[in-house]
């Protein structure tokens, strides 16, 4: 096998993802194999880095769908250039903006709600006065909606 592939074992230790993951990543359409002579799967090493960044972004809370559309920006047979990947992290920009936002809303106004123990949104004087936030309608008021 030249040294430009590695087996689904060396990826795997490579990459710290397990291989009944990494083929689920190949049923996902997220990496793709090809085969040798003795019929096994074998993957470019340029995948590493392509395994790599799903792991990654898997962590940072985006799904496999989210994974799966901006990597199909990529080319998956060669290492993508430096626009190449520019472009991958604006897409991913602006939403991990969002949710590192809604995160950080949600740590700062949970510690106001387990600090003060009225447990009643409607009875808030510090979050809510008057109940003002029930005026604006249901859901949510200080955690912005991600789904958005």
């Amino acid at each position: 096998m030249p040294a430009t592939y590695l087996s689904i074992g060396q990826l795997s230790h490579r990459s710290g993802v397990p291989i009944s993951t990494l083929h689920f990543y190949e049923r996902k359409g997220l990496i793709a194999s090809e085969r040798n002579a003795a019929n096994h799967r074998i993957y470019r090493r340029e995948l590493l880095r392509r395994v790599t960044i799903v792991k990654v972004a898997q962590r940072a809370g985006l799904t496999l769908a989210e994974i799966e559309k901006a990597l199909s920006h990529l080319p998956m047979d060669t290492v993508p250039n430096t626009a190449e990947w520019a472009r991958l992290a604006d897409i991913w920009h602006d939403d991990l903006t969002r949710r590192i936002e809604t995160l950080t809303a949600l740590r700062d106004k949970m510690a106001i709600c387990i600090g003060c123990g009225c447990l009643s949104v409607e009875r808030c004087a510090l979050a809510n006065p008057d109940d003002r936030l029930g005026k604006e309608g249901p859901g949510a008021r200080y955690i912005p909606d991600m789904s958005s």
